[in-house]
């Protein structure tokens, strides 16, 4: 996947994800909200099939970047959660 930097501030960020459309960003974006420092956190498609997706990113304090990380790395490890218990059940 290729991610384009729109805007870069320290409590800012706006990507373009290139080949991504709702599914992927959702999630980010829902895991982003469990985070209290997060102020907005969204995206845009402007049409599914000629769009790639746009990820907003603001934060109160803390540094964007490291709260997009902190947020892959819980979706992360909640995949592997899942897989591991799924695995479990599907012998």
């Amino acid at each position: 996947m290729e991610i384009k930097v729109l805007e870069s501030e320290k409590t800012k960020l706006r990507l373009e994800l290139v080949g991504k459309t709702y599914t992927m960003v959702n999630v980010l974006v829902k895991e982003l909200w469990n985070d209290s420092d997060v102020d907005v956190a969204g995206y845009n498609v402007m049409h599914p099939q000629t769009s790639n997706a746009i990820l907003v990113l603001e934060t109160k304090k803390k540094d964007a970047k490291k709260v997009l990380l902190a947020a892959v790395d819980s979706i992360k490890k909640d995949s592997k959660d899942f897989v591991a218990q799924f695995n479990k059940i599907a012998k």
